[in-house]
């Protein structure tokens, strides 16, 4: 053995013992209390030789004798080490078990012999451990100890049985108003992993009947509107009522805005920022929604409410922005100042963005403000003069470019660009479903069929070619049942998503069904104030005789969107000129 693993022993079995390294040198005072004697001393070197050289039966025989001679829990431990180094999960649960043997007052042994069970899937054999593991723990630090038992199986095969186990150890804390929140909660994400919903909701609305604002019961329930219980959703907007941790509002809004319930998700934002004002994910998100609802001013002031709670934490010493919330605001900012004619004030909100892989974002924003600036092949020259620096690069840049075109609408260039895209990136669906669009742009609607109808092959749940063959069928007055198959199909997918409910109300328009269309469309406008779902409620409300309805509407939306296309047509073809 070389001098520096010899070293490496010594410092190992001293800090086994728990002594000092100045305990060595010969004038240091003799170690009090101290069960080390000469013969102790050889066995621990020895047997941290034997580890090094690789006989850790050896290392592991010596180990344990000499804790069980000194009941010292280094040595107890340093024994279940080098079990497990060794990858014999029975040799570290007998280390264990003797050092639980030894001192059974040992918190850190018990914890050794479940998480040994555990390792092992011998998960019947937890329910003691799990009792002792509590035992003796109230209030706050029992209720932290029960929130991280559904970790610990994370693992396991036979998560049901995990789930049983738990509920056995926690049967005291299960009617307590203080632990039984907690308890059912674990008990609940045990049962969810299980693949039992229905026994994960009945346990959350126990603990929600012990105590409607407890934190753990709030999880809980997230968990659950993952899993699409929908029975959890009133449990959890039950604990908003109340004062809840911003970051569950926070996560609650996420969901929301994963399933496009976009209105729904504004109003907690604006709970969230109302409530816990320095809370800065509240404001970025709020922005962000805002921004889409064409609120820009709104927008514009909640992000720089962002900015300036996270600047200090997400900036460089230049003042850059590096953080991704922070990279994002800027973003955002720049697009609005875009919308709103500042382009010297959007350029300013891109310079200051330090981030590597948002340079093509970056770019294409720049690329647009050239743009409006008439500079269209410099825009263009832009995106392409990006660097690669990634796989994806090459692609990121394609699709940015086609939508710099489609933007402002030079669509049969895009298509030609579009359609080289397919040919280098033959698996990408989404550019696929990209060409059909602009196909429908320029007519070409047995293209546009046929490729929407290659996308669906290729991936059947990719919901917006459903929506997009189903709505292209209605817009047309063709193929109506076929069409709201069709989207009845994307809804499947996507059941909240106001621009298929919009579809669904065009089916219904087309069909003369004009109080189910005015239903559809005024539940996708409420969700999603967008134009073209503006158009075709006006036109609806325009064809039901409700004119003023349908005016004040148009107007309004105009105010907000004067360059969409079909807003615009709706307006010329209904009502002339507002």
């Amino acid at each position: 053995m070389n001098r520096s693993k010899r070293l490496v022993s010594l410092s190992i079995l001293v800090a086994s013992l728990g002594l000092s390294p100045m305990a060595w040198a010969a004038d240091a005072e003799p170690v009090q209390n101290s069960e080390l004697n000469r013969e102790l001393f050889y066995q621990l070197l020895l047997g941290e030789l034997s580890a090094n050289n690789g006989d850790a039966g050896n290392a592991y025989a010596l180990m344990l004798d000499a804790a069980r001679k000194t009941n010292s829990e280094k040595l107890f431990e340093r024994a279940v080490e080098l079990a497990l180094r060794a990858r014999s999960a029975d040799a570290a649960l007998d280390a264990a078990r003797a050092w639980q043997r030894a001192i059974p007052t040992s918190k850190e042994a018990n914890r050794y012999v479940l998480q040994i069970l555990i390792g092992v899937n011998r998960v019947s054999d937890t329910l003691e451990p799990l009792k002792r593991e509590l035992a003796g723990s109230t209030g706050k630090e029992r209720i932290a100890a029960i929130s991280l038992l559904p970790r610990y199986f994370a693992r396991v095969t036979d998560k049901t049985l995990a789930a049983q186990q738990v509920e056995q150890a926690l049967v005291t804390d299960l009617g307590n108003k203080t632990t039984g929140p907690a308890a059912w909660a674990a008990v609940g994400m045990l049962r969810l992993s299980a693949s039992n919903p229905t026994g994960a909701m009945d346990a959350a609305q126990r603990g929600g009947a012990l105590d409607s604002q407890s934190d753990e019961i709030a999880i809980l329930a997230l968990n659950l509107m993952e899993a699409k219980v929908a029975e959890a959703e009133p449990l959890l907007r039950k604990y908003l009522s109340g004062t809840p941790m911003p970051e569950l509002r926070m996560a609650y809004g996420r969901k929301l805005i994963d399933n496009a319930r976009y209105a729904e998700a504004l109003a907690q934002m604006q709970t969230l920022t109302l409530q816990a004002p320095t809370f800065a994910d509240g404001w970025l998100v709020k922005g962000s929604l805002e921004e889409q609802d064409k609120k820009l001013a709104d927008a514009e002031a909640s992000l720089k409410q962002y900015m300036q709670l996270s600047a200090p934490q997400e900036s460089a010493s230049d003042g850059t922005a590096t953080g991704r919330g922070m990279v994002q605001a800027l973003l955002l900012l720049a697009q609005i100042a875009e919308q709103t004619q500042r382009p010297d004030e959007a350029n300013a909100y891109l310079a200051r963005i330090n981030s590597p892989q948002d340079a093509l974002r970056v770019q294409t924003r720049r690329a647009t403000l050239l743009a409006r600036q008439g500079k269209l092949d410099e825009a263009r020259a832009l995106i392409r003069a990006t660097p690669e620096t990634q796989p994806d690069d090459a692609r990121a840049k394609l699709n940015s470019e086609v939508q710099l075109l489609r933007e402002f609408k030079q669509f049969a260039q895009a298509y030609a660009l579009l359609q080289t895209g397919v040919q280098r990136f033959p698996k990408d669906v989404g550019m696929a479903y990209d060409l059909a669009m602009l196909a429908e742009k320029l007519n070409k609607l047995p293209e546009m069929e046929q490729l929407l109808r290659r996308v669906i092959a290729e991936q059947p749940d990719y919901h917006h070619a459903y929506n997009a063959l189903g709505y292209s069928l209605a817009d047309r007055n063709l193929r109506l049942p076929e069409a709201r198959q069709l989207i009845t199909k994307a809804l499947e997918f996507a059941p909240n998503d106001p621009f298929i409910i919009d579809s669904l109300a065009w089916v219904e328009f087309r069909s003369g069904n004009l109080a189910e269309a005015k239903r559809l469309l005024e539940q996708a406008y409420a969700n999603r104030q967008d134009a073209e779902i503006a158009a075709h409620l006006g036109e609806v409300l325009w064809t039901m005789g409700l004119r003023d309805q349908a005016t004040a509407l148009w107007r309004k939306a105009l105010d907000e969107n004067k360059d969409n296309d079909t807003l615009q047509e709706t307006v010329r073809r209904l009502r002339g000129a507002l």
